[in-house]
């Protein structure tokens, strides 16, 4: 019953699949997920190309299902910013702000600026390519490059992308991308945007307005993203017309996911309204629980960094909160499903429960069509 197009066509037995998100989606998780059923999708964000192989390979000892790695194709992450180019009042209004949260965790401040990042996308697209990765999972696209997806499907490789909106959707499949992921308002982490709007409404479609109109515009199959976190989930999106769905919070919250403990205990210690659009954390918009970092950054008028050039200045702030097990100075990125999750289970639990949380929901759809 639940063996869609998009189950034939990855190679999958059911119709799930786990975001691949920096920092969260090792080895552990992804192969947890193959091995229930789903698709595992690796972080390849900012991954050397040494550590990404290994990473590869270390999914393929644990399971022979298909998996996927994901990579950003936003034009930061091809061309990183020139650090230098960046005006010092910004560079230093920036680390200003920053200093407060230094200072609170104890760590040095600092005037300096970040290091410009290395440019690893072109080699990490070799190694997804020469280790004949099953799907290659891209998001934050600028221009959906055919050529790209030529080199892949030359290689058996089968390409995932994500959008925000119909025209989006439409540009992805001209590029002749295989799937199609609809991110909806409600999804944790960053906008699947090239540009980075001037606010962050810009990208807000929900994802029961969204997906069909994508469904209708585009003739690849369709993943539902964005406040999906349990089988009625799955159900209401292949009502929608999709034939999947992609989950990041959920995932996040599970024994495998690589975050500190206290991320996924705030999970599920809050509600959908926890959370808000913010791009102080990476100088990209991006859905995360609300806290003190976010909230004192957005009403002090500091300025924001370049896109990753933000999140490198305050990585230090970062690595100290994690350290000490601090939440208010760590991006703690979380969709509107954080109100539905309610335990820590195994990632293969995850999808073995929602599979049979969907089954529960159509087989009660009659009785209560009935009583209404």
């Amino acid at each position: 019953m639940f063996r869609t197009a998009l189950c034939d066509l990855l190679g999958i037995e059911h119709p799930i699949l786990q975001s691949g998100m920096g920092n969260i989606a090792g080895p552990d998780l992804v192969a947890e997920v193959s091995s229930a059923g789903g698709l595992g999708i690796l972080a390849g964000l900012n991954v050397p190309p040494d550590v990404l192989r290994d990473g590869i390979r270390e999914v393929r000892k644990r399971t022979s299902r298909p998996f996927g790695v994901n990579l950003w194709l936003h034009e930061t992450v091809e061309s990183p910013v020139d650090v230098a180019t960046i005006p010092d009042t910004t560079v230093a209004g920036a680390q200003r702000e920053l200093n407060r949260y230094r200072e609170r965790l104890g760590i040095p401040t600092t005037s300096a600026r970040p290091a410009t990042l290395p440019a690893l996308l072109p080699s990490a697209i070799d190694v997804i390519l020469e280790e004949r990765v099953p799907v290659f999972s891209t998001a934050l696209v600028r221009h959906h490059h055919a050529e790209l997806v030529q080199r892949c499907h030359a290689r058996g490789v089968k390409v995932v992308t994500m959008v925000t909106t119909v025209d989006a959707a439409r540009a992805a499949a001209a590029s002749g991308v295989d799937v199609i992921v609809a991110q909806g308002g409600e999804a944790g982490g960053h906008r699947s945007v090239g540009d980075k709007p001037a606010s962050a409404e810009a990208v807000g479609i929900g994802t029961m307005a969204l997906v069909p109109q994508i469904v209708d515009a585009v003739q690849v199959p369709v993943v539902a993203a964005g406040g999906i976190a349990d089988g009625r989930g799955l159900v209401a999106a292949l009502a929608l017309g999709a034939t999947g769905v992609l989950l990041g919070t959920r995932f996040v919250a599970s024994r495998e996911a690589t975050v500190p403990e206290f991320w996924k205990k705030a999970l599920l210690e809050h509600e959908s309204d926890a959370t808000a659009i913010t791009d102080v954390f990476t100088g990209l918009w991006a859905r995360a629980l609300r806290n003190t970092m976010s909230e004192e950054y957005r009403t002090s008028g500091a300025p924001v960094l370049p896109p990753l050039v933000q999140r490198a200045a305050a990585f230090d702030v970062y690595a100290a909160s994690a350290k000490q097990q601090n939440r208010e100075y760590y991006p703690m990125f979380s969709g509107q499903s954080v109100g539905l999750i309610h335990d820590l289970p195994g990632a293969g639990e995850v999808v073995a429960t929602i599979m049979r949380e969907a089954q529960d929901v159509l087989a009660a759809l009659p009785r209560r069509a009935n009583r209404g």
